[in-house]
Formats: structure tokens, C-alpha cells, sequence
């Protein structure tokens, strides 16, 4: 099972033997802990969860279900699998020994909170001329629609928050592994600031 979460550290770059650089974001992966595995028999279809991090004051109910797994995590994520591996149990580690260089994976992270931005910065709107009969307010959105039906269609561009969304990033090559320190570099950019959770998942 190529499933993983990690943190983002940043992006660097790799130099190969013949001069090429790649740009890479190192992710501090793992190791995990199985905390539930999911079978079609029990819940209707396979998957794993797994623990990350250290965390504190967790409820009750978090405590009793990792308590198995004799973890304290901070980060609690469910990988749905075709397949079960048959001598995964409760309590065992994962790390990025399972991954090799060229594999694809597909990265999940929370984009950076822009906060609240206008039209012009959220959906790329032209602003209205300047000069030559310009109104001066070049950065109103404008007309939302006629008098009918009198109101406002979801999702609607308009002003609003921005970012702070789950995003995938698809397809991205292992370019970098080194298994004593826990770190795989995945090769162009990665969703989320630096010290972001990440998912990193092998493609189905």
C-alpha cells in the first residue's frame, strides 16, 4: 500500500549527474501508524487508516480507538485501497520504504488563506478603463445579473474568501528518497504552506 502523510519542509532543487536540476518539495513522511483497517466484509469497502504526529488533549473517543495502536496521533487519515495487504494489522508502521524513485503519486494538501479577495484577484476579471471616460472605480465587479429570478446563483464569481482549499495535485514523480531521515522529494510544487500536512497516495 503506497500511502502516506507527511510535512511539507519546502522546495529545493537536485542537480543530477549529467547537470540537469529538478525542483523538488521535500516532505517529512511518516513513518505512520495503522490505527483500522476496513474490509468489505465489515464496512463495504477496503481501506486503511492511518495515525500521524504527536498530538494532545485528544477526546475520549479518539483516545479509545487509537489506544490499540498505542499512539497519541495529531492527524487521523482513512486511504481507501483496492486491495487489502494481507499481513496488515493494527499497529504497524509504514514508512516511505514502500515508495521508489519514478513512482507517481498524487499530493493532497490545505492551499495557503488568501483571505478575502475581490473579483479582480479571486476569478481574474478585467478591471474597467482608467482613463478615456473611466468611471474611477475600476475594481467593481459590476452587473450580477438582471431583476429576474431576484437573487443569486450559487457560485456566482464574486468576491469572497480565497484559498484555504483541499487541493490534489496529480501525477508528481518521486525524484528523491532518503529512508533514514524519513524525507521523499516529490518532483514540481506541492498544495499548502511550509510545516503543512500532506497525503501522499500511489495512483489507483
Amino acid at each position: 500500500m503506497k500511502a502516506l502523510l507527511g510535512t511539507k519542509i519546502g522546495m529545493t532543487q537536485i542537480i543530477s549527474k549529467d547537470g540537469v536540476a529538478t525542483p523538488v518539495t521535500l516532505i517529512q513522511a511518516g513513518p505512520v501508524t495503522v490505527t483500522q483497517v476496513k474490509s468489505v466484509e465489515s464496512d463495504g469497502y477496503n481501506a486503511v487508516q492511518v495515525a500521524y504526529g504527536e498530538g494532545k488533549n485528544l477526546s475520549k473517543a479518539v483516545a479509545g480507538h487509537t489506544k490499540p495502536a498505542q499512539v497519541t496521533p495529531k492527524h487521523i487519515r482513512e486511504f481507501r485501497v483496492a486491495d487489502l495487504p494481507e499481513d496488515l494489522k493494527v499497529g504497524d508502521k509504514i514508512d516511505v520504504n514502500q515508495f521508489e524513485l519514478g513512482d507517481v503519486v498524487n499530493a493532497t494538501g490545505t492551499s495557503k488563506g488568501k483571505g478575502f479577495a475581490g473579483t479582480v484577484k479571486r476569478h481574474n476579471f478585467n478591471t474597467s478603463k482608467k482613463t478615456h471616460g473611466g468611471n474611477g472605480n475600476v475594481r467593481k465587479p459590476g452587473s450580477i445579473g438582471s431583476m429576474y429570478p431576484q437573487k443569486v446563483f450559487k457560485n456566482k464569481r464574486m468576491a469572497g474568501r480565497m484559498g484555504h482549499d483541499q487541493v490534489t495535485v496529480k501525477n508528481l514523480v518521486v525524484a528523491y528518497l532518503d529512508p533514514a531521515n524519513n524525507l521523499i522529494g516529490l518532483r514540481g510544487a506541492v498544495p499548502g504552506p511550509n510545516k503543512g500536512l500532506i497525503e501522499i497516495g500511489g495512483k489507483a
